[in-house]
């Protein structure tokens, strides 16, 4: 409910603040003393469009802050939290704020957040309700009624269980239509989908195999390049040509050569005891040491060179197999502009599609099937939850009636209206719209409530509404302006006394004349209007037992008060008060 209003500089308002309680609290005061002001700044706090104009004479800017107490849950923290502002605890107070500055620019707030003024108007129109002569809000907006007739007599399961319904049956059209379009498409390219399947399925991807492929055709490689290596040490060691010299033939070339430069083994014998042997002589018999060494090595060379050409195999067929396969992976995952390791699933994609086109018949079939189950069973949800809704129209529709009757409006017919929708509007709320008609005087025929009746009318029949419905909503506070307007006596206290009804379930504030009414409040405000420092100025003054005694009076008596209308007031205020 709303507990806090402080006022900055509004029309005639400089700075005002007041608490409100819960139950009825009447507003009261002298025509023209500013109580419009009043709902006019708790209209800027609730969003409602305003300009400059409403800044007070020598002021830069207005503002008005609304503080309202939640219990926790109430459905306005979940639109909070869907609008991005969670950091808002449940339960604690809610600080609507609103800035207006002569430029005609307009700041929102919620508890010191910027917000946007939509957002804003969101968050009110789950708080308060403002019904006046001449704009009716929340009850006159058809929107509303369904849920309104819900809440006062159709059993949630039942809402829940329709809704339940809808959402099986759109999710089976769902399901059905895109089963449709993906046979209808896949159609398209069968022809295209089978060969690409054969061809595919001929060349049997597996899982991996790019990688093992490329690891193979590496080693094969390898065992190549080490295969030539060997095969080209051994040509220089081993040429073909006969014609050219090899290393051994050079070796044993140079031996012989080399040996001439020595003495015969016969010559050494002859002159072995006359000379010993030159220094060029123990030279060349070094080289010739060495001559015969190179031989050996270069023999021992080639044997081993050729046992490693043994061992250097190459299978080359398995090479050229090898990469032929890769490279036709490759290539075929390119055309798809896939990887290679995407062959294998995509394959599979293709023959599910394949499988699809030969099993839609069956498969259409059965979808078709469970969207007729589910729209039946919807229909039959619905229906009951429509004969459900028809009695609670007739239900509400009588007590209604019976309120307008103290209301003076006995000649009026309220009428709860269940127009059944085309098949092409049904949803998950049900197969009808629920209108709230009245017929104003006899004979008239029924219309939307808020082109039918007159302002007063409409504001005791709105009054009627609530007094039906009050607590089925998630509203927190009612705000009545003048609903008396035009009537007084027995009718005026029966308002009063159904504002008083309505306020045990929800907090209401009731602008006023009548003293009827006004008696009923649980709490007053008394609005006044005076002149300081050569400036009209407004003012809200909470009334204490005595202090409303004597505005009750004055209201029944005017300028002059007398013992007479005290009487009247105490007359008034014991009923109320009972």
């Amino acid at each position: 409910m709303l507990t806090h209003l402080s006022i900055r500089d509004v029309v005639l308002i400089e700075k005002l603040d007041l608490p409100f309680h819960g139950g009825l609290t009447a507003l009261t005061g002298e025509t023209g003393a500013g109580k419009s002001i009043l709902l006019d700044s708790l209209g800027l706090a609730l969003g409602e469009r305003t300009s400059s104009r409403i800044i007070r004479a020598g002021a830069t800017q207005s503002s008005v802050t609304a503080v309202f107490e939640l219990h926790k849950g109430h459905p306005v923290y979940g639109l909070l939290h869907n609008k991005d502002i969670a950091s808002i605890e449940e339960g604690e107070p809610l600080v609507l704020r609103r800035i207006v500055t002569k430029e005609g620019r307009s700041r929102a707030y919620i508890c010191d957040q910027p917000i946007g003024i939509s957002v804003l108007r969101e968050v009110a129109s789950l708080l308060v309700e403002i019904q006046g002569q001449h704009e009716q809000m929340g009850l006159a907006n058809q929107s509303a009624h369904q849920t309104l007739l819900d809440a006062f007599g159709v059993p949630q399961q039942l809402r829940q269980q329709v809704a339940r319904c809808w959402d099986d049956w759109q999710n089976a059209l769902r399901s059905l239509n895109k089963a449709r379009k993906d046979v209808e498409e896949a159609s398209k390219e069968e022809d295209w989908l089978r060969q690409i399947t054969e061809d595919l399925t001929a060349l049997a991807p597996r899982e991996g195999e790019e990688d093992e492929l490329a690891a193979l055709r590496v080693r094969l490689q390898q065992d190549e390049r080490r295969g030539e290596a060997v095969a080209a040490a051994l040509a220089e060691l081993t040429p073909r040509d006969r014609r050219t010299s090899t290393p051994a033939n050079a070796l044993r070339s140079a031996n012989r050569a080399l040996s001439r430069l020595l003495p015969s083994p016969l010559d050494r014998a002859q002159s072995e005891e006359q000379e010993t042997p030159s220094a060029q002589q123990e030279q060349a018999q070094e080289a010739l040491t060495a001559l015969e060494k190179a031989e050996e090595y270069l023999a021992e060379a080639e044997t081993l060179l050729s046992r490693l050409a043994v061992d250097t195999t190459v299978d080359f067929r398995l090479l050229e197999e090898t990469e032929e396969r890769l490279f036709t992976l490759r290539a075929e995952a390119r055309k798809h502009k896939i990887s290679v390791s995407e062959l294998p699933s995509f394959l599979e994609t293709l023959n599910q599609r394949l499988a699809s086109i030969d099993s839609s018949a069956e498969a259409l079939a059965r979808l078709e099937d469970q969207v007729r189950e589910s729209r039946a069973a919807y229909e039959a949800a619905a229906q009951e939850l429509g004969a459900a809704r028809s009695k609670a129209a007739r239900q509400i529709e009588k007590r209604v009636m019976a309120e307008l009757v103290p209301l003076k409006l006995e000649r009026a017919r309220f009428i709860v209206e269940l127009a059944p929708l085309p098949a092409e509007q049904w949803n998950r709320h049900g197969m009808e719209q629920v209108a709230f008609l009245i017929a104003a005087n006899p004979g008239q025929p029924p219309g939307p409530l808020g082109k039918v009746a007159s302002g007063g009318e409409l504001s005791r029949l709105m009054l009627a509404l609530k007094v039906v419905l009050a607590g089925r909503s998630s509203l927190t506070t009612l705000v009545f302006d003048e609903v008396d307007s035009g009537v007084g006596g027995a009718t005026a206290s029966a308002i009063g006394e159904r504002l008083n009804r309505v306020a045990r379930d929800v907090q209401v504030l009731a602008i006023t004349h009548s003293p009827q009414v006004a008696a009923y409040g649980d709490h007053q405000l008394r609005i006044a209007k005076q002149v300081v420092n050569n400036q009209t100025q407004t003012s809200a003054t909470p009334l204490t037992d005595e202090e409303r005694r004597e505005e009750l009076a004055r209201m029944l008596a005017g300028d002059t008060v007398t013992d007479a209308a005290r009487a009247a007031a105490d007359s008034l205020l014991g009923p109320a008060e009972k």
